[in-house]
């Protein structure tokens, strides 16, 4: 599983997922207003739902369930059909989108998840967070640790959850916005005394990371590689972060760096770090990896090297799949060293 492979000189992908990346990223330039705002009109034009099913679809059944209607805070639960009586651990989804966009219903997150719950396999709740720049920091992570808190409440587990999910075996996942909202609501958690929900694991994919440096993964690939690039990022910080002045080196943003809170006698648990060699968070990435061992914390680096920037969440590329069965095995070993790998 710990790898750092290294980088190929060019980006080679297939003109499908090619025609995709220029489509986001042509969204991504005109969506996002020079005045730090998001043209919301414009988004709706191509921000396509999905509904639930309660008919199982690719052998997974969902539904939503509302937490709290006034902040719109609420998830979607996916339920794979296969496995109705074993004991499954439970997967706590944030979706990836800049902090700005994007929900638990739109296609490539409901895809994706209902991934995670088929081939894991895993009760997954995927959450639909308050967006930047009309909620920011900390909003998302608040409505991150508040989903746990309502999970973690018997009647609300009952009524919402299937009796397989073991909320005590909760692995808490996210991917490049998401990973950076996973691993605040991870460390809050440790923090946190629940009753029954017990955080097992964090899986970190892309998370989106920054600081003052400019690091060589930034530099090199800066206008070369999708989807990220430093004017993009530095927008997405001051969309997502409050009014307040602050550099990029608040412990929010980079959370390793000299700022950062330190997480070594915290109950902080085993976290899987996915990098890839053309995006241009990686370095800030690995830092974290680093940062998680030094801080005493079992981690373990996945490195996919002929990739970009939320690359898995393109199905026709095999490292989607590849990083499907990562997870698996992540999720394997750690409840194998804690003594509850009876499901996997």
């Amino acid at each position: 599983m710990e790898s750092a492979a290294k980088t190929p000189t060019s980006l080679s992908l297939p003109w499908k997922t090619r025609i995709s990346l220029w489509l986001f990223d042509t969204a991504i330039d005109l969506i996002t207003r020079k005045d730090g705002t998001v043209n919301r009109g414009l988004l709706k034009l191509v921000d396509f739902r999905i509904p639930s099913s309660s008919e199982p679809i690719n052998g997974v059944n969902t539904y939503d369930v509302t937490v709290d209607p006034t902040r719109e805070l609420w998830f979607r639960v996916f339920v794979p059909t296969q496995y109705p009586v074993e004991d499954l651990p439970v997967m706590v989804f944030f979706h990836g989108g800049a902090y700005i966009v994007l929900s638990p219903d739109v296609n490539i997150y409901d895809d994706v998840c209902r991934k995670f719950a088929r081939e894991l396999p895993a009760i997954v709740v995927s959450v639909n967070y308050r967006l930047a720049p009309e909620h920011r920091h900390h909003a998302q992570h608040d409505d991150g640790l508040d989903v746990l808190k309502f999970l973690d409440i018997e009647e609300n587990r009952s009524k919402w959850l299937p009796e397989n999910a073991n909320i005590s075996r909760c692995f808490i996942a996210g991917d490049s916005a998401g990973g950076h909202i996973a691993h605040h609501v991870t460390q809050r958690a440790s923090q946190f005394n629940f009753q029954k929900l017990k955080v097992t694991g964090l899986v970190a994919i892309q998370p989106f990371f920054g600081g003052e440096e400019r690091t060589d993964s930034e530099i090199r690939l800066d206008g070369s590689a999708p989807i990220v690039s430093m004017k993009r990022t530095d927008w997405f910080w001051n969309a997502f972060m409050p009014l307040e002045p602050y550099n990029r080196d608040h412990p929010i943003i980079n959370v390793s760096g000299p700022n950062g809170v330190d997480i070594s006698k915290m109950d902080f648990p085993a976290t899987m770090v996915v990098v890839a060699g053309f995006d241009g968070l990686r370095d800030w990435q690995i830092r974290y990896y680093q940062w998680l061992k030094k801080s005493g914390k079992e981690a373990y680096l996945v490195d996919y090297p002929h990739m970009f920037h939320t690359f898995y969440v393109f199905p026709e590329l095999p490292e989607s799949d590849q990083l499907i069965s990562e997870v698996k095995d992540f999720i394997h070993k750690v409840l194998n060293k804690t003594g509850r790998d009876d499901v996997l």
